[in-house]
């Protein structure tokens, strides 16, 4: 049996992941502050690499290697933000929306239409 609408029954019902969304971007931003904060190391890292090709080397390889802490960083926290708020849409917030009334409800199963 599909998901339908408590109100009016239609099975027109779409995710909303407003948790999930929010957490992403929360967390991105989180993991990027602290990523440039490891981008310290990253450049130190990477201009040491770089030495091997001289001053322009250990220039682009700072560079590089604190770009690359900083990717990784906003990353990590994406995807954690990301499953935390996939949490907080299942047990907190309604996690569906009907198309056709627009009443958000959540999903008793948890489990995403498809």
């Amino acid at each position: 049996m599909s998901l339908q609408c408590p109100r009016c029954h239609s099975e027109r019902i779409v995710p909303r992941e407003v948790g999930k969304r929010a957490g992403g971007v929360i967390g991105a931003a989180g993991g990027a502050a602290t990523g440039a904060a490891g981008a310290v190391s990253g450049a130190q890292a990477g201009a040491v690499v770089g030495a091997v090709a001289g001053p322009v080397g250990v220039v682009l390889g700072g560079l590089a290697g604190a770009l690359f802490g900083g990717l990784v960083g906003g990353a990590a926290g994406c995807v954690a933000g990301a499953k935390l708020g996939e949490v907080v849409d299942e047990k907190v917030l309604g996690n569906c929306e009907c198309l056709e009334c627009g009443c958000v409800f959540s999903n008793p199963s948890g489990q995403h239409q498809g």
